[in-house]
């Protein structure tokens, strides 16, 4: 059985869909015979470049276009495969031959931009002069790296990704057509995955075609392709907008032990903060494109713990977190945003459940990270002493220390020390990544060393 993508694809300038900016112009360039000797067509992978081409390539001769077919007159050159500088000049020595069957030879010439150097430069010197017999038609996904002299002699058509209305209509006459029963939805999804490309998204509707005898629904979809609810992924961002690690890490959690891969995850959050932008969110998209093997389960719990620092300027007026000493340059530093105060105790002794009763009413994620660590009291100073070592990080933060210190009693001063420190005596320093890592995935995650720094 032949592929949806194979089977719908155009074989005619009327048929192609999205892009009338392209086929309106090539049609009347066929009905007045005011043929350039070169094309170049630009735009992002799945487009329909290349299909446009061939059409074209067919028109321009009158030839019946069929997929399969093959005409001597239409040569199609993958510039991926050949970049080299003796291809081009091979290239030059058949042009002159005239077409066996058609008015013109016709050169497509497929991801055009790969070709060298010196491959260029013997191209144009070709399609300065070239014969009235032939027509090339270049492709490229990259139009920044073809040449200006090439550009500035060819006739440059820009094609887009088709928007999502276009794309759903075209898959629900798919769908008819083949009686492929479908809900509304669950072509959101797919139209949504594919990105534009119509060579993408048909071939996930082909897909997804065998998933169910019955009504192919969202959750059908979602379930076999491993997607995230987007309850989960709000749920994520609610957690990350709050600054609350805890919670990032058990929404992380459940999307991945719900078998949904950290790249699909990565995914779909930078499609949707693409598709609806919100400042708090925009500092994602600088490590969610990392998100990829190897490693790409901790390139994902990095991205979000790494960009809490971010927060603060979005969410708060408060000014930029001053270094600390002890504190190394990549260890993020993330501010927690403050809710309604309550009364400043007016007690002039200090009580540590007080203290926090105070906390969780003025900061419940402060509070959050305050109960998980012991204090001390040494004199009029008490002194935290955090589980973890990113939640020194997180409490030693200017944002975070002014909230601490506003709901001490008079008299009384607050100190950060180092986790896990034990009276008079301090625990060994981690690496800070490390210990983000190990204090999102639960484990002890330790780094090995090798003789000399060098584990080869």
């Amino acid at each position: 059985m032949k592929a949806l993508y194979r089977k719908y694809r155009p074989t005619k300038l009327s048929e192609v869909i999205g892009e009338p900016q392209v086929t309106s112009s090539l049609a009347k360039s066929l009905k007045t015979a005011k043929i350039s000797h070169a094309y170049l067509f630009t735009g992002p992978r799945g487009c329909g470049k290349t299909s446009v081409a061939r059409i074209f390539a067919h028109e321009v001769n009158d030839f019946k276009y069929e997929l399969e077919d093959s005409y001597p007159d239409i040569i199609e050159i993958d510039a991926a495969s050949n970049t080299g500088v003796d291809n081009i000049r091979e290239l030059r020595e058949h042009v002159a031959i005239a077409p066996s069957k058609g008015k013109y030879k016709v050169y497509i010439i497929d991801e055009v931009h790969m070709l060298s150097k010196s491959a260029f430069n013997a191209l144009l010197k070709t399609i300065e002069e070239p014969p009235s017999h032939v027509i090339f038609i270049m492709a490229t996904t990259d139009a920044y790296k073809v040449p200006d002299t090439i550009v500035s002699r060819s006739q440059v058509y820009t094609f887009h990704l088709a928007d999502p209305k276009t794309m759903k209509d075209h898959l629900k006459s798919i769908a008819d057509k083949e009686k492929i029963d479908i809900a509304s939805d669950a072509l959101d999804i797919i139209v949504s995955r594919g990105g534009g490309s119509f060579r993408d998204t048909i071939s996930l509707l082909d897909q997804v075609t065998n998933l169910s005898s019955d009504k192919i629904t969202a959750q059908t979809i979602i379930s076999a392709l491993g997607l995230p609810e987007n309850q989960q992924l709000e749920n994520l961002f609610n957690a990350y907008e709050s600054g609350n690690l805890a919670e990032i890490s058990d929404r992380l959690k459940a999307l991945l032990s719900s078998g949904v891969k950290p790249e699909i995850i990565a995914q779909e959050i930078i499609s949707q903060i693409i598709a609806a932008p919100k400042a708090t969110l925009l500092p994602l998209l600088k490590s969610l494109p990392e998100v990829q093997a190897p490693f790409a389960e901790a390139k994902l719990l990095l991205a979000f713990t790494e960009n809490l620092a971010s927060l603060p300027p979005q969410i708060t007026t408060t000014a930029t977190p001053a270094p600390t000493a002890a504190k190394p340059k990549t260890t993020p530093e993330a501010s927690i945003p403050e809710t309604t105060p309550p009364e400043k105790p007016s007690s002039n002794t200090f009580n540590w459940d007080e203290y926090l009763t105070t906390m969780k009413s003025a900061n419940q994620a402060i509070f959050n990270t305050l109960a998980k660590s012991a204090h001390r009291l040494s004199g009029r100073t008490i002194e935290v002493i955090p589980k973890k070592p990113f939640y020194k990080n997180i409490l030693q933060s200017q944002a975070n220390m002014e909230v601490l210190k506003k709901y001490l009693p008079e008299g009384y001063s607050l100190k950060i020390l180092d986790a896990d420190q034990s009276i008079g005596q301090a625990s060994p320093t981690k690496d800070s990544t490390l210990s983000q890592i190990s204090d999102i995935m639960g484990s002890d995650i330790q780094e090995v060393k090798i003789n000399d720094g060098d584990p080869f």
